[in-house]
């Protein structure tokens, strides 16, 4: 009988205590000292193309009270007038619902995620417009809490599949107002797309342009025509997307297409940035001119059999080769070719050979003129000569160039008063000859540094009056596509000029 008394009294006390921790746990409060606390107070949403969804945000709601809290309503303050939707905690704010849910219940201790998407109205105004609303979160004490909701949004013009026809020349001028390229823009035989000068045309994912007749860029120093992808929010708080490569398709110069011109033109974050395919290379193919090619997925400059001239430009960081030549006669004057792709292994800044999947293309010429070849790996130029058919030419030139590659036990004639990097300091940051070269956060500046052996080392015969930037060249040039500029005694910074080459 004791025993079964010690038991009941056991069982009456657990129960007991059951009893008081489901209570305590089922308690609300309805003081108005007891508030909810956000992760945030403010969700500043990037800025997003009007009419185009945006990515998912969130942001959390924790309850640091002794007591629960329950929500009577959490709301969309103005409701459908925003274009904002909210998820709290699993639960849409839906139209039927009012853009409301009611009842939302958070325990002490306890917390819950919101989900935040946009998709904003035309605003028919050429810059970005502040689109705003509020989430009330309207607790059973009566209290009301907000945390505001905000994005800047764009108007901008959409093309889908757009074909510009045979003998339909057409210019493309986004100077004022944003483009949206979905899926191909394709320039068939006969006709010419020219992009005027301060174009930007923002690529979806996918999207490229693939031409068949002629591509004309007609970028200026002071206004770059810019090719880049769609996305215009982050990847994490210090990584936007347009960082990132492979963010669309880049720009595929068929075999029927010739007498392509880039002048002053930005192009990044592509799968492949510009590829050449085969062609008659006695008729110019490409001339690339200030411009840049950087990171990408793929290739940055890939030439097959063409006619190729490339100047006063820089091509960096590429998975495969910032720049391959399959045969063809390509010259590279005054050009910066550097390779720090930030993942995985890469490919080289310089690759040339006269052979393309195992056929022999012959390389007729490939002249490398007061440039610089480099990157991180120990040698990154890779010049490959059939074994198979000697007959094939194989003819190249290295001249006043700053090169990272194992120096040849002597000159040869095609070889000629050439920096070999490889006989200084190894360079895996950058530094020895860039600004900066920030892998983590993928920041790049190409422009020369005051430790470069570039300084003062090209040939004048060879150089242009101004460098990328339009700063004069002088009577002693640099060798790339950039004039080093001193800083100033009294600035803290490098004295640089920022256009388009800090990515």
């Amino acid at each position: 009988m004791k025993m079964k008394r010690i038991l009941y009294y056991t069982l009456l006390y657990v129960l007991a205590c059951m009893a008081v921790a489901c209570s305590d746990d089922d308690t609300f409060s309805l003081s108005t000292a007891n508030k909810l606390t956000f992760s945030t107070d403010t969700l500043s949403m990037d800025t997003v193309f009007s009419t185009v969804p945006s990515s998912t945000y969130s942001f959390w709601v924790y309850n640091k009270t002794g007591s629960g809290i329950r929500c009577s309503t959490v709301q969309l303050e103005q409701g459908n007038q925003t274009g904002f939707r909210a998820n709290v905690d699993g639960e849409f704010l839906s139209p039927a619902q009012g853009y409301k849910v009611s009842d939302v219940e958070i325990r002490k201790g306890d917390s819950l995620r919101v989900f935040v998407e946009v998709t904003t109205a035309a605003n028919r105004k050429n810059v970005p417009q502040l689109v705003e609303d509020n989430l009330v979160f309207k607790l059973e004490s009566g209290v009301e809490q907000k945390v505001n909701l905000n994005t800047m949004s764009w108007d901008a013009d959409f093309v889908r599949n757009l074909t510009i026809g045979s003998g339909k020349d057409t210019t493309i001028n986004s100077a004022n107002k944003p483009l949206v390229v979905y899926g191909a823009l394709k320039v068939d035989s006969g006709a010419t797309l020219r992009i005027a000068q301060g174009s930007t045309l923002y690529f979806h994912d996918g999207a490229k342009i693939d031409v068949y007749g002629r591509l004309l860029t007609e970028g200026t120093s002071a206004h770059n025509v810019v090719l880049r992808g769609d996305r215009l929010d982050y990847m994490f708080d210090y990584l936007p997307y347009d960082r990132m490569s492979g963010q669309w398709g880049g720009v595929v110069l068929h075999s029927s297409s010739y007498g392509n011109v880039m002048n002053y033109t930005d192009l990044h974050s592509s799968f492949d940035g510009v590829v050449c395919d085969s062609a008659d290379a006695s008729i110019p193919k490409l001339q690339l001119n200030n411009s840049i090619i950087h990171n990408c997925q793929g290739y940055g400059l890939k030439a097959i059999n063409g006619l190729i001239r490339v100047s006063n430009s820089q091509i960096s960081n590429a998975e495969k080769d910032c720049i391959a030549v399959f045969g063809g006669d390509v010259q590279l004057f005054e050009t910066t070719v550097a390779q720090f792709y930030p993942f995985a292994a890469c490919g080289a800044a310089l690759r040339f050979t006269n052979t393309y999947e195992d056929n022999a293309v012959p390389l007729t010429r490939m002249d490398c003129v007061n440039s610089i070849v480099t990157g991180d790996a120990a040698d990154v130029i890779q010049g490959e000569s059939s074994k198979d058919d000697v007959n094939t030419p194989f003819v190249y030139m290295l001249r006043n160039s700053l090169l990272r590659t194992e120096k040849p036990e002597k000159d040869t004639a095609n070889i000629v008063n050439v920096i070999w990097e490889g006989d200084h300091k190894a360079d895996s940051t950058g530094s020895n000859n860039f600004v900066l070269v920030d892998r983590d956060k993928q920041q790049y500046d190409f422009h020369l540094s005051d430790k470069s052996l570039a300084i003062d080392s090209a040939d004048p015969q060879y150089s242009s009056s101004t460098d990328r930037d339009g700063i004069a060249r002088g009577e002693k040039p640099d060798l790339g596509c950039y004039e080093f500029v001193a800083k100033e005694p009294d600035e803290e910074g490098t004295k640089q000029a920022d256009i388009s080459s800090r990515h």
